[in-house]
């Protein structure tokens, strides 16, 4: 892949060492470009106001300014285009700062000790405009979390359709579009309609964001049991 068509990312760490070993593994894929490297969040969004990046790996604890506040900045939109999609870096699964990441606008996260395929993956997939719901603890930590911040419901939510709220029920349980479909009986098709009817009628960027506001807003109630394992998901 040319450079000018490669999925461009800035890696943010206060670390030296973890940024420039995750910067060093990206750059060693054809599809893939680092443009710039951050030590905090303020330097993140100066990068990306100069670099225009696709892709940002941010982490969630740095001085001067936190992955937290970067993101809601960055993902805030600009007015010259898309916002890049944010993949926070933790190095424990239910971390509350992710959490709270994930519903500023960040689109997935992963742990510091994440393979270099799981890397890779894992960045094609936010790059792609869809949402990384995985690691396995995604939903879990979604739910831990929401269940001692509930918020009251969205107003929005009664624009949805009942058939809607059923595919945002479901969305947030975890479930693909290819796993909903026989669900509802209908195809594949139809449910990315729904799905994206659902996140324009709510203002949300992707099923993150989805999953965060049908918990909070106590359409769907955290389970105990893990039930299901989260997943790279399609729109």
């Amino acid at each position: 892949m040319s450079a000018e068509h490669a999925v461009r990312v800035v890696v943010v760490d206060d670390q030296e060492v973890v940024r420039a070993g995750f910067a060093a593994l990206l750059n060693t894929q054809p599809d893939f470009t680092v443009v710039a490297t951050a030590a905090d969040g303020a330097e993140a969004i100066s990068h990306c106001r100069a670099h225009r990046p696709d892709v940002v790996l941010m982490d969630v604890r740095m001085p001067t300014m936190d992955g937290i506040e970067a993101t809601r900045q960055i993902t805030a939109g600009a007015a010259d285009g898309e916002p890049p999609r944010i993949l926070m870096l933790t190095t424990f699964d239910l971390d509350e700062h992710v959490y709270d990441a994930l519903a500023a606008g960040a689109s997935g996260f992963l742990l510091k000790d994440v393979t270099a395929e799981r890397l890779f993956d894992a960045v094609r997939v936010v790059a792609a405009g869809e949402a990384l719901l995985a690691p396995s603890v995604t939903r879990r930590l979604i739910g831990e979390f929401a269940r001692f911040r509930p918020r009251p419901a969205s107003p929005l939510l009664a624009e949805l359709t009942p058939r809607e709220v059923e595919v945002l029920r479901l969305v947030a349980e975890g479930l693909t579009n290819a796993e909903i479909a026989p669900r509802l009986v209908v195809s594949e098709e139809t449910v990315k309609t729904h799905v994206s009817r659902l996140l324009r009628k709510l203002g949300l960027r992707d099923r993150v964001q989805a999953v965060v506001t049908a918990y909070e807003s106590g359409l769907v109630v955290p389970r105990s049991d893990g039930h299901r394992a989260g997943r790279p998901a399609s729109r």
